[in-house]
């Protein structure tokens, strides 16, 4: 591969990041009705582990040499899988409206943004303006879906901040104690740790799994394309960019999410959400623009 081509790839790593993780409540819809939260995502784990294993012998991929990098591994695993997860899809298990669900883990660049500068970190304000008009975007984007698919009770919304709190903080702490490796072999280790805690709560669960084909398709997509593809991206993203850069794409998995939503399920699309997409777009194009090089 050329260096142009390798250049051209790393561009459309954002997009695809997007299209990939906007399909998260697409797969909820068709896959919850069939298994309990814990259970499905202890099975997408396990799947997601055996699939990378096979290509990390063939390719013979290095694995992490230090103790401490396998730590760290695991602990960015349990906040961006087993919690952020888990706490999402036992918040719409439990009755709460994708478009309330999204709207709260879609608080994460704003979060990320104001850890960041609390700790000295840089924000400036062009960056801090795409923040507010990217999240004024997505509060158009979704605002029509409150009250729809459940109520927000103390249960649920404990659930979605969970969640919210866990993908801002396994974002900053991969960002800051990861070391750059190969994706595949840092991916086993996350799901391995994120499996650990998620089997223990499995185990308390009674709902039976449903074994059909929504929730083989369900499955599929979740180890495939969502694991294999979208947390793969995320960490390769993370590595590559800075942290608010990064989170502030999460501004456009909403609006992605509502489109597909229209064409999969004919959900219907209002003039305020083409606008909120608008928004959102200018305010992560504000957040992630290089600026011009004072000229000489």
């Amino acid at each position: 591969m050329s260096t142009r081509d390798e250049a051209a790839l790393i561009r459309a790593m954002p997009a695809v990041f997007v299209l990939i993780w906007g399909t998260g409540f697409i797969v909820a819809r068709f896959g919850m009705p069939h298994a309990p939260p814990m259970t499905f995502l202890g099975i997408r784990f396990a799947l997601s582990i055996l699939c990378f294993l096979p290509w990390i012998v063939l390719a013979r991929v290095k694995w992490p040499t230090e103790r401490q990098q396998w730590l760290h591994l695991g602990m960015t695993g349990i906040f961006m899988h087993a919690l952020y997860l888990g706490g999402v899809w036992a918040a719409v298990k439990a009755g709460m409206g994708s478009g309330l669900s999204a709207l709260i883990v879609g608080l994460q660049p704003v979060l990320t943004a104001l850890w960041l500068s609390a700790t000295g970190g840089h924000i400036s304000k062009r960056q801090w303006g795409g923040l507010v008009l990217g999240f004024m975007g997505l509060l158009m984007v979704v605002s029509r879906k409150f009250g729809q698919g459940g109520e927000a009770h103390w249960l649920n919304m404990g659930l979605a901040v969970g969640a919210l709190l866990s993908i801002t903080a396994g974002t900053l702490y991969q960002k800051r104690f990861v070391q750059p490796c190969d994706v595949r072999t840092a991916n086993v280790v996350q799901l391995a740790a994120a499996l650990l805690v998620t089997v223990p709560l499995a185990l308390l669960e009674v709902e039976p799994v449903h074994w059909n084909a929504e929730f083989a398709w369900a499955m599929a997509w979740s180890v495939l394309a969502m694991t294999l593809g979208g947390s793969s991206l995320l960490y390769l993203l993370i590595q590559r960019g800075a942290a608010a850069s990064v989170s502030s794409m999460m501004y456009l998995v909403p609006p992605v999410t509502a489109f597909m939503a229209y064409l999969l399920f004919a959900e219907p699309i209002t003039t305020l959400t083409i606008l909120g997409t608008v928004l959102t777009a200018f305010g992560v194009f504000l957040v992630v623009r290089q600026p011009v090089a004072a000229k000489a």
